[in-house]
């Protein structure tokens, strides 16, 4: 079984890498965009320019926030995701950066909208719509996580005994 278990983690440490070569790319890509937009005429398609940039770079935290999270609870900590304590973390660490990275998505969508194709004005709006849903959906279970670690509080120190791995 325990061979299993580490190829487990060679198979996770081999997707974290993945996500972060992806991360690269995005912020490559990012950065010629940004450049192409600076060394140009400063106009709106250049405000264009520079709002698909920052969407290129939130995509880019997101792959490197799940590469980082893969690596750490996967290969690093060998953390098998059951206790309630264990699951919030995990997707706290994954959600936080997904929300964001939606949001900033929707307002580059909504700009976009706004001055190149204003009939995509309902996709953006959903775009922000649908993130504030996933907002208050991992508030509501956060929030009824508490209670159930309230009850295993032995999982939290399991947690907590994991954490000084990663020191």
């Amino acid at each position: 079984m325990k061979s299993v278990l580490r190829a487990f983690a060679v198979v996770h440490g081999l997707m974290a890498i993945l996500f972060a070569c992806a991360a690269l790319v995005l912020v490559a890509i990012a950065a010629r965009i940004g450049w192409v937009a600076l060394t140009g005429d400063f106009d709106r398609s250049a405000a264009q320019d520079v709002i698909e940039a920052v969407g290129l770079l939130a995509a880019a935290v997101v792959a490197l926030q799940i590469a980082q999270t893969i690596a750490e609870e996967e290969v690093v900590r060998g953390a098998h995701i059951s206790a309630p304590t264990r699951v919030r973390r995990f997707l706290s660490r994954f959600f936080v950066v997904v929300i964001v990275a939606l949001a900033i998505e929707g307002l580059v969508a909504t700009f976009k909208a706004i001055h190149e194709e204003p009939e995509q004005l309902l996709y953006a709006a959903s775009i922000v719509l649908s993130t504030g849903a996933l907002l208050a959906g991992w508030g509501v279970f956060v929030r009824l996580n508490r209670y159930a670690e309230e009850l295993e509080p032995e999982a939290m120190q399991r947690a907590k005994r994991e954490d000084k791995k990663l020191e």
